[in-house]
């Protein structure tokens, strides 16, 4: 009865821990958010509409280094509910804050798992939080700087007939960069992922190999789905999501050895 009751408050205090931690992060997050809030007008503008110019970086790029060159979409935009502009300015800012706030986020997550971990697991991802922060900002930007700009300049520029104008719902066109950079940063952490999973065993090397061509089939589809159905940028988007996972079969080799070894 004793040894219930401890285990029901060891349990009580873990839960507390974690509700502490998860409102810390929120706090975190609405901090920036707030921030934000006040420069929401140069973001909109300098972030997103930008991205409709020829001179946005990534077009800029485009243009003086591969020799394509755009000109400004030809796209307008409209509000037709009441609120939506509020609503988004608040997204924007929200997903904002969530994304200068991930380093901290991660580490309260990761402070709140690793109390739990062996001494020999806690030092095999020591630096978790500073390679799965890197990583996941590098995918932010290739979601802002690649998959994004393809899929508004396909689309900005796709007409059926001259009679028809692109007049984009500005929920539509914050949707689709928002959620580009999102998924970006998220499948950037693959390399993470595989390593967790190959160290407590549920995948290996030989899984990750023998499964390879259904995975490129599955990157071709993901692309696909995130990107504009054209090569080009399907190719673009695919090729880095194909070497995070060549580099989570080398992260899976080095972890199954060190593994074997030890056991042997």
């Amino acid at each position: 009865m004793k040894e219930d009751i401890e285990d029901e408050m060891s349990f009580l205090d873990h839960l507390e821990e974690l509700r502490w931690r998860i409102v810390k992060s929120v706090i975190a997050i609405l901090i920036f958010a707030i921030a934000m809030w006040f420069f929401k007008e140069w973001m909109i503008k300098h972030l997103f509409i930008s991205m409709t110019k020829p001179d946005f970086i990534s077009f800029q790029f485009m243009c003086d280094y591969l020799s394509i060159c755009i000109d400004e979409i030809p796209v307008s935009f409209q509000s037709n509910k009441v609120g939506s502009q509020f609503s988004y300015a608040l997204l924007m800012c929200f997903v904002g804050g969530t994304i200068i706030a991930f380093p901290y986020v991660f580490s309260q997550l990761w402070g709140f798992i690793k109390p739990g971990l062996r001494e020999n697991e806690k030092q095999a991802v020591q630096g978790i939080t500073f390679y799965v922060t890197i990583l996941f900002l590098i995918g932010v930007l290739f979601g802002y700087l690649v998959v994004a700009p393809l899929c508004i300049q396909f689309f900005g520029d796709f007409q059926i007939a001259e009679e028809f104008q692109n007049i984009w719902m500005i929920g539509s066109f914050m949707s689709l960069i928002i959620s580009s950079v999102m998924f970006s940063g998220l499948l950037f952490l693959l390399p993470v992922i595989i390593y967790i999973l190959t160290k407590i065993g549920l995948i290996t090397p030989e899984f990750l190999k023998k499964y390879r061509r259904h995975s490129i089939v599955g990157v071709l589809i993901l692309s696909a789905l995130i990107t504009p159905p054209d090569f080009i940028s399907q190719v673009i988007v695919s090729v880095p999501i194909i070497l995070l996972y060549e580099i989570g079969i080398l992260i899976s080799k080095r972890v199954e050895k060190k593994r074997l070894k030890a056991m042997s």
